[in-house]
């Protein structure tokens, strides 16, 4: 966590834009949970338990780049999960988050054309977490959320798969965590 903790200090001493509106850093650490209205972070399936932890963090930088970091305790040990930046805020149902956010939109959906569902275009967040449930991923673009914003990250059940007619796909989703970028 230390570790984490230097990484967005840092991102933050450094936050700017070439814009003259100024950067906005998302954030949210939240507990997972079942469903309720005013829920952080919610759980759909047991492969992402109630009472796990998840912490994202945002980062508008110099340069028109942005950051995302990716903290979660307390999932189940030594499992690959997929995690992507989805348009749309959790809802009761996991397909309420909508689809990923991506920077250039493919005018075909769902989108599995790796021309645009890569992480250059879209921010994947795939994680494996220790023998302790712990995982810490991070993905860095060379844009940023402008008129457009997402608005959560999705946990999925596997690694992003990249070839075509699959690219972007990970599985169901297991949880959803609502953040404003």
């Amino acid at each position: 966590m230390k570790t984490l903790a230097v990484a967005v200090a840092a991102a933050l001493l450094f936050t700017g834009t070439a814009h003259a509106d100024p950067a906005t850093v998302a954030h949210t650490s939240a507990t997972f949970e079942s469903y309720r209205d005013k829920a952080k972070a919610i759980t759909y399936d047991a492969k992402v338990p109630a009472g796990a932890k998840v912490t994202v963090v945002g980062v508008p930088s110099v340069g028109g780049r942005t950051t995302v970091l990716l903290v979660l305790k307390g999932l189940l040990p030594n499992r690959a999960y997929g995690a992507h930046v989805h348009v749309k805020k959790c809802g009761a149902a996991p397909a309420d988050s909508g689809p990923h956010f991506q920077h250039v939109n493919d005018p075909v959906q769902p989108s599995v054309d790796p021309a645009y569902a890569n992480p250059r275009n879209e921010i994947w967040l795939d994680v494996h977490t220790d023998a302790n449930g712990f995982a810490l991923a991070d993905s860095t673009v060379d844009w940023q959320f402008t008129e457009r914003h997402a608005q959560s990250v999705v946990l999925h059940n596997e690694h992003t798969h990249t070839g075509p007619g699959e690219a972007g796909t990970a599985g169901p989703r297991l949880a959803c965590v609502n953040v404003a970028f």
